[in-house]
């Protein structure tokens, strides 16, 4: 089975990346972008046919290594 991780940061913290991507889309001349926030995305092939038991495997990964909790939310959906 495949889950599909999405990291992003949290409300209220700074994104530089986001704002650079914003700038260039409006240097593009896309209009009507109000905002940009960028995060990363992560798919990890498991074993098993326990939908549950991956989401709650993945969602340990999630806060020991693969998003910093301080300053990222995530989302897990389980594929398969």
């Amino acid at each position: 089975m495949k889950a599909r991780i999405h990291i992003t940061l949290k409300d209220g913290v700074l994104d530089p990346q986001g704002k650079a991507i914003h700038n260039s889309l409006e240097g593009l001349g896309f209009d009507g972008v109000n905002g940009v926030r960028q995060g990363k995305f992560i798919e990890i092939e498991l074993d098993g046919d326990d939908a549950a038991a991956a989401k709650a495997k993945v969602s340990a990964m999630c806060e020991q290594l693969l998003a910093n909790m301080v300053i990222e939310d995530y989302s897990v959906k389980i594929d398969g």
